[in-house]
């Protein structure tokens, strides 16, 4: 037995309803009209695994009623990433405990990097350093003053750097390392004038 459910678009009253049917059926299949500027659910990488993950069969119907096959009920389940795993893995265990503050969408995430970077700031706070002095506390110092991701460190002198205005600012929105390091402030809110950081590299 094959189960159909339509509806005009793919969302997930259509995958709610394809579950109820689930157990009583051999197949079941999604099929919904495509969206008009070509950016719908159904060119949703993450939304065709979902169903590929719960055994649906997926259906595109165009305007003109043609009917294109998205998804079979038998394609196999979506592959395992090792790479994107072991990278999640080694950011959790680079990481000083749980920092990373929710409820904002335009507040700067505390990654492990970024940690490294204020710990390398917070040591530079009295006097400039060398990248060499600085990697009991941070192992990639080197890179984190080299890359001056944030705009916190200036190059002195050659192998020796001190702290920009920038980064003397990062020191007072982020409290120190050792004292509930990487915490946001309170409302979670940039400073005035303060653009959210670049992406970090891990």
């Amino acid at each position: 037995m094959v189960i159909g459910e339509l509806k005009l678009s793919f969302n997930l009253e259509l995958v709610l309803q394809a579950v109820d049917r689930a157990g009583a059926c051999d197949e079941v299949w999604l099929a919904a009209r495509t969206s008009l500027r070509g950016n719908g659910r159904e060119r949703d990488a993450r939304f065709r695994n979902l169903c590929r993950r719960l055994g649906f069969g997926l259906l595109a119907v165009s305007p003109a009623g043609e009917v294109t096959i998205l998804l079979s009920p038998a394609a196999p389940m979506p592959r395992k990433d090792p790479r994107r795993r072991s990278r999640l893995v080694e950011e959790h265990r680079r990481r000083q405990g749980d920092p990373a503050v929710g409820g904002g969408s335009r507040v700067p995430i505390m990654t492990a990097y970024r940690q490294q970077a204020l710990a390398c700031a917070h040591a530079m706070a009295p006097a400039p350093q060398r990248p060499r002095d600085l990697r009991p506390i941070a192992p990639k110092a080197g890179t984190i003053l080299r890359d001056n991701v944030y705009g916190w460190f200036t190059r002195i002198d050659r192998g020796l750097y001190g702290l920009t205005q920038a980064g003397r600012d990062a020191l007072i929105r982020w409290r120190a390392p050792g004292s509930d390091a990487g915490a946001a402030p309170a409302d979670g809110a940039p400073l005035p004038g303060e653009d959210l950081a670049p992406s970090d590299d891990g």
